[in-house]
């Protein structure tokens, strides 16, 4: 495999010739250092919202896949004038469009977020992509579009040029994606909306995956889903170039099934009101002082349902407290529970994922005692004896999903 490097441009900077000059220039840098570049651009800052909010204004109802064309020409257009960005520097950059024969992007037909199709891309890319970079060229590759079985433009929804770069550089095998942005790391938090934000230099996949899912902006949850190769993400700026940013290590978060071990017990609290902060946090507290751990909560108008890890014989000591407190008028005990997690970036590309899971159980006679969904993952309390059994059933259906 020939070794590569992937740089993603945003539009965010790709704003003026001066900014598209600079971004140019880091692909030169990396050139001149005997690295093979492929430039994955997005569309020029603003065009994709102009674009769309031109389609809509003249027809509310434009059908999904005209829109998908119309949208396309954003990017389509970001590539021709960063190809001629990188050819005035004496570079030999080659454009890679939908409607050219070099497209390697295969998605399924779902326009306006399709999603890409792994085995095909690999298999195009490695077919149209590596030629290229062997015979000294630089491919420019539109970001955000892909190309059904069917022959037609789809475009990847929020992110989707993150994806595409994700994806080319896991097919690619390439030793690092840049992902170039308007800001030269991730930080511990938006620095728009809290003070004293830290830069992090490091990240897992994993972790990178929760900060996404949870609303941090610097690389969609969704595209982490194809990082199959376990390609090393770096997030930098046009001024940081590539060489610094924060670093994502670790492959692809695919769908899994997690089994712990630990006993679970389900405490049910009931009453005529929500518990306040105060009185969940002695709760809290008091289950910690015990030996029990809080693994999952959650608050209803009449009833308080902890999941406790190492429950069992909390059942006289919580009741006192919860009478005594005046935390409710009964508690209720269901021990011997286990819970099982399936979690992964995918979980957000398959659509009425929960219903196709918890269906099969149904269909068996799985008791569900609790399904509760957290970051990108679902989390489902069974009885100990059930355990094998819906371990089993979880795992033929998220097989059935790959497939």
């Amino acid at each position: 495999m020939v070794e590569s490097i992937v740089l993603k441009f945003g539009g965010s900077v790709l704003k003026n010739q001066e900014t598209i000059g600079k971004a140019a220039g880091i692909v030169l840098d990396l050139h001149k250092k005997g690295l093979n570049p492929v430039v994955v651009v997005s569309a020029l800052f603003g065009a994709t919202e102009n674009l769309m909010k031109l389609a809509e204004n003249t027809n509310k109802d434009i059908p999904s896949d005209i829109m998908d064309q119309i949208l396309s020409m954003g990017e389509r257009t970001s590539a021709r004038v960063f190809s001629a960005a990188l050819d005035s520097k004496g570079l030999k950059p080659i454009i890679v469009d939908p409607e050219f024969d070099n497209w390697p992007i295969i998605t399924n037909d779902k326009h306006l977020d399709a999603n890409p199709i792994y085995n095909d891309t690999d298999k195009e890319v490695k077919n149209k992509i590596l030629p290229l970079i062997r015979n000294g060229k630089i491919p420019v590759v539109c970001g955000f579009l892909g190309k059904s079985r069917t022959g037609k433009i789809t475009t990847l929804g929020r992110g989707g040029s993150d994806t595409t770069a994700l994806l080319l550089a896991s097919c690619l095998n390439a030793n690092e994606l840049v992902l170039v942005k308007d800001v030269e790391t991730i930080f511990s938090s938006d620095p728009n909306v809290v003070e004293n934000a830290v830069p992090i230099k490091t990240l897992d996949s994993e972790e990178a995956l929760l900060l996404s899912s949870g609303g941090a902006k610097f690389l969609h949850a969704k595209a982490l889903n194809y990082n199959k190769s376990g390609v090393k993400i770096r997030i930098s700026s046009l001024e940081q170039g590539a060489q610094t940013g924060t670093i994502i290590d670790g492959g692809s978060v695919d769908l899994i099934v997690e089994q712990p071990s630990d006993p679970i017990t389900m405490v049910t609290i009931i009453g005529d009101k929500v518990l306040n902060p105060n009185q969940i946090q002695k709760l809290m507290e008091k289950i910690n002082e015990i030996g029990g751990r809080i693994i999952s909560l959650t608050l209803d108008l009449k009833s308080t349902i902890l999941y406790v890890v190492n429950g069992k014989n909390l059942a006289d000591i919580l009741h006192k407290m919860v009478i005594h407190d005046k935390l409710g008028k009964a508690v209720s005990f269901y021990d011997d529970l286990r819970i099982i997690i399936i979690k992964g970036s995918a979980l957000e590309t398959v659509p009425g994922l929960i219903q196709r899971v918890t269906q099969p159980l149904a269909r068996n006679d799985v008791n569900v005692f609790g399904l509760i969904t957290i970051s990108s993952s679902i989390r489902i309390f069974v009885s100990k004896n059930q355990v094998d059994k819906t371990v089993l059933l979880l795992k033929t259906a998220l097989l059935s999903i790959k497939q």
